[in-house]
């Protein structure tokens, strides 16, 4: 073989392993890409996005397309190699020997993980590239692209797989959970936060966040009508419950600046009460917080009573409080603030017995169980199977818990320690106590 063609042949073992190069990076770099990002720039009309987001409607026939050509190419670059080498040595034996050992390596680093490395790194830049290619490439070879999938079909299907049926790029709500996650830097913190609240809202229901019975206050009309007047002019809260003689024999919801208005012009009587009073709206216990959400916006209402299957009131949840469930606490109201856990000189809490497992959670970043009993007074209660006394120390999830005031058949004030401590440093507290 003269010169002029040895180097020609050179000249095509360069381009075919080029062409391979080029296949095998196309392949990583189109499955590479991110496709909701592939998504949002196609709907801006990037045209290397359009024609990816194309080609990947049909992954199958893109792979096989890559496929076919990668072969084609690496196959024709053997028989080339080989032909050179016959031509170069005088034992053909020798060359056949030697074309893969020498073929293998070049073949590996450049033509397969140098270009689907820098694929993997720079997906979206090497796949809008080649697509300019392999769109028309698609197009040429398609009837043997076709040929190709249908055998591979078949073979697929006795496998017992549908080749028909692939996972759509749908995010489950914990895999939506891990990409808020890693988004790192691209979403602020908070707003990390705030998402996850979101996603949490389908786990918790009313009952998480309401206030309950024991804590709702109203305006009883059995009372002195005096004592009406002073509540509703000492009132923190904005719309109030009326009942008569029991919260279950509810009126009505009260606006305390419609009540006040009737009180400053000196016409506040029952009547006028009445006439200002908007029906209660009832929400069944047990609805998750994102469904309350939806019809407190439905129902254009701001507050509702949580009932039991018997029609019983549990308690009162708010728009307010699904609202901070997401964004946090945005109350300015001392009162609101103080939650009902009051901090010790000895590093523990005396917590009121009604407050909720979860507000308890978070505020001291304990581990209660939150799948049981809605409150600590509950949880107390549940634990001990009875009614405790003022004094009787436990463990609970492994924080030591003393009952310091009962009531009315329910723990009124409880000590925790929000350290989770050794069985001895355990012992000697409860001991002390």
């Amino acid at each position: 073989m003269d010169e002029i063609s040895t180097g020609s042949m050179l000249l095509l073992l360069l381009f075919l392993i080029l062409c391979s190069a080029f296949f095998s990076s196309s392949e990583t770099g189109m499955m590479a890409l991110n496709r909701y990002r592939l998504k949002h720039l196609a709907k801006q009309g990037h045209k290397g996005a359009k024609r990816a987001s194309k080609l990947l409607e049909r992954p199958d026939r893109l792979l096989g397309l890559i496929l076919i050509g990668n072969n084609f190419v690496n196959i024709l670059l053997t028989s080339l190699a080989t032909a050179l080498a016959i031509s170069l040595l005088s034992d053909d034996s020798l060359a056949v020997a030697l074309t893969p050992v020498i073929l293998t390596p070049i073949v590996l680093i450049f033509a397969e993980v140098a270009p689907k490395t820098l694929a993997a790194l720079n997906p979206e830049k090497l796949a809008f590239t080649s697509s300019i290619i392999l769109k028309p490439l698609l197009v040429l070879m398609y009837p043997l692209v076709w040929l190709v999938n249908w055998i591979s079909n078949i073979v697929v299907r006795m496998l017992g797989a549908d080749p028909n049926k692939m996972d759509g790029d749908s995010l489950s709500q914990e895999e939506l959970r891990t990409v808020v996650h890693e988004a790192g830097g691209m979403i602020p913190k908070r707003h990390q936060q705030m998402l996850l609240s979101i996603l949490d809202l389908e786990k918790v229901t009313v009952e998480d966040i309401m206030i309950p019975r024991t804590e709702l206050i109203g305006i009883d009309l059995e009372d002195d009508w005096q004592d009406i007047v002073e509540q509703l002019a000492n009132t923190q809260h904005t719309r109030i419950p009326v009942f008569e003689g029991d919260i279950n024999n509810i009126q009505g919801i009260v606006h305390a600046r419609n009540a006040l208005h009737l009180l400053a012009k000196g016409r506040f009587t029952r009547d006028t009460l009445m006439q200002q009073m908007r029906d209660a709206y009832f929400v069944p216990e047990g609805t998750p917080l994102h469904t309350q959400l939806l019809n407190f916006q439905r129902k254009k209402r701001r507050n509702g009573l949580v009932v039991d299957e018997y029609g019983d009131i549990q308690g009162m949840v708010t728009l307010e409080d699904i609202l901070e469930e997401i964004v946090g606490e945005f109350t300015t109201d001392t009162a609101s603030l103080d939650k009902g856990v009051h901090p010790q000189e000895d590093g523990s809490f005396v917590v009121d017995g009604g407050i909720s497992i979860r507000e308890l959670n978070r505020l001291l970043s304990l581990t209660f169980p939150e799948d049981g009993p809605k409150t600590l007074s509950g949880l107390i209660t549940e634990y001990l199977e009875e009614i405790p006394e003022q004094g009787t120390s436990m463990r609970l999830a492994g924080y030591p818990v003393e009952v310091m005031q009962t009531k009315d058949n329910t723990v009124k004030k409880a000590r925790v320690l929000p350290e989770l401590f050794d069985e001895a440093k355990a012992k000697q507290f409860l001991d002390n106590r």
